[in-house]
């Protein structure tokens, strides 16, 4: 049980760390993470880091896709742990 906990702490510090290295090489002009990489970071679990991430480091806050699309993974997430401890 207590996996799941560890899972998703590691995978939200990760997220969070990822999106503010991307951040960091936007204003160097470097090598960039994928957006497919970063929306897919969230989708594992790392949301709330990702969230978190965008917000603190104001990166990604004017694309539709992650202004709009990481709430809704999280209200998705949220949804499908209700589920399945209701059921």
């Amino acid at each position: 049980m207590l996996w799941w906990l560890q899972y998703l702490f590691i995978i939200n510090i990760v997220a969070l760390l990822v999106y503010g290295w991307d951040k960091w090489q936007s204003g160097r002009c470097g090598y960039r993470i994928p957006e497919a990489t970063l929306i897919s970071m969230a989708a594992l679990g790392g949301t709330v880091g990702a969230l978190t991430a965008m917000y603190a480091f104001r990166h990604k806050t004017r694309n539709l896709l992650f202004r709009w699309g990481l709430p809704l993974i999280l209200v998705v997430q949220l949804a499908a742990v209700l589920l399945f401890w209701r059921f």
